[in-house]
């Protein structure tokens, strides 16, 4: 079992030849993968692959660096496509004030109707957060104050300081192939002691390919290279961190189950 719990499937690079990408990661051992959405125009796409592949399943959401182009996309709207039942979770979503391609006021707004949306669906929220941990963590506890909610910090790359918040929150936390870059010293030591029981895998693929594909388009296959090395750094053995983080993908999201 090996799950990869952020792609997207139907980006370029990807959608050109998406058979061929799905059977080159099951031939991986790939048994799971969530297609991620980012804007309102991707959704009926990232559906129709969820509803085509049994191992796929998607989320509906408003990347932050599209809150702008989105202010009609409220809690209500993302509940209603919430009720497919390959639709899994809700984003991805958060602030990025890294790029600062939507207005921060606005990123915020969006990030708790989308946080708003997963509390009511009861399903988990999939949170992107650079250069804005003070103001995610803020986010996170005020709404976690006014209703239960869970899901995962996807790609992280932050400090180790988030990364005991997110867990004192409940959140799982998502590793990406950027932990096998030579970069990522600091990285590589929080995910070392991230509890397992919260750990996900992903790829973000088309982007972010781990060593040794640098270069190349990210795609699901290369979720096992991320999973040997975080393995071998965390001292697991390979086949338990694969079953393990791909059950915990499936306690999640627990849509997936059903």
């Amino acid at each position: 079992m090996l799950a990869d719990s952020h792609c997207h499937l139907n980006y370029k690079g990807l959608v050109e030849d998406q058979q061929a990408v799905l059977e080159r990661a099951r031939a991986r051992g790939v048994t799971a993968m969530l297609n991620i959405a980012t804007r309102e125009s991707e959704w009926d796409d990232v559906l129709a692959t969820a509803e085509r592949e049994a191992d796929v399943w998607a989320t509906v959401g408003i990347h932050p660096h599209e809150a702008d182009q989105h202010p009609h996309v409220d809690a209500a709207k993302l509940v209603a496509r919430v009720a497919h039942p390959r639709v899994v979770g809700v984003g991805e979503t958060g602030l990025d004030y890294y790029y600062d391609h939507s207005d921060r006021d606005r990123q915020q707004s969006s990030f708790r109707a989308h946080i708003a949306a997963a509390r009511e669906a009861g399903v988990p929220i999939v949170v992107h957060t650079r250069d804005a941990e003070e103001d995610t963590a803020a986010i996170l506890r005020d709404e976690m104050a006014k209703g239960a909610f869970t899901g995962v910090i996807h790609c992280f790359t932050g400090t180790g300081a988030f990364a005991d918040i997110a867990l004192d929150l409940g959140f799982y936390i998502s590793i990406s192939g950027i932990v096998t870059f030579k970069s990522a010293r600091d990285l590589q030591e929080t995910a070392a002691r991230l509890p397992i029981e919260r750990l996900l895998i992903e790829t973000d693929a088309p982007f972010l390919a781990p060593v040794p594909h640098r270069g190349k388009a990210g795609e699901p296959a290369f979720v096992a290279d991320t999973a040997a090395f975080l393995a071998q750094l965390r001292g697991d053995n390979i086949t338990f961190l694969q079953n393990v983080t791909a059950k915990n993908f499936h306690s999640l999201f627990n849509k997936t189950c059903q």
